[in-house]
């Protein structure tokens, strides 16, 4: 594991960030792998917790959508890019916001391990210039991207990548 922390970006606009998340693509583990289709997304709830549901599809866009939904919760409050999010009642995962399009059109989510990481956009695609920019950012914080694997958003589309 790399000596530095991972590099939260400086500042969320929290209520901007809420919303849907398409998984562009993700390091796959044993929950995600062979998933298409998916769908992080967010809302504030009014004790200050955030609403966190994961929807996709097992292998095929015909496949039924599954849900599962958690909670996170703030834990850095002055930059509000650093979470925890809640699988199981005593289980709760550093959730950080390491890059983040100055427009709120796509985002990059690490863990301090490095061993699990996301892209996410709002669309179910990013321009492939705008990718490979984001997998260097990914290098220079100590990720190794060859790990990262696109996940199918629309019909047809390759996974690619991931080891």
């Amino acid at each position: 594991m790399p000596a530095h922390p991972l590099r939260t970006v400086p500042k969320v606009d929290l209520p901007r960030f809420m919303g849907d998340w398409r998984v562009i693509a993700n390091i796959p583990y044993f929950a995600e792998r062979g998933n298409v289709d998916s769908v992080e997304s967010y809302a504030l709830r009014p004790d200050g917790t955030i609403a966190n549901s994961f929807l996709f599809r097992k292998k095929s866009f015909d496949a039924p959508l599954k849900r599962f939904d958690f909670t996170a919760e703030v834990v850095n409050t002055d930059t509000n890019a650093e979470w925890r999010v809640r699988f199981l009642p005593l289980v709760k995962v550093a959730y950080l916001i390491i890059d983040l399009d100055p427009n709120y059109q796509w985002t990059v989510i690490g863990h301090p391990s490095r061993k699990y990481g996301w892209i996410m956009a709002r669309e179910k695609t990013l321009p492939d210039a705008v990718y490979q920019s984001i997998l260097q950012r990914l290098a220079a914080q100590g990720y190794d991207p060859s790990k990262f694997a696109k996940v199918p958003q629309v019909r047809d589309q390759p996974a690619s990548g991931g080891s």
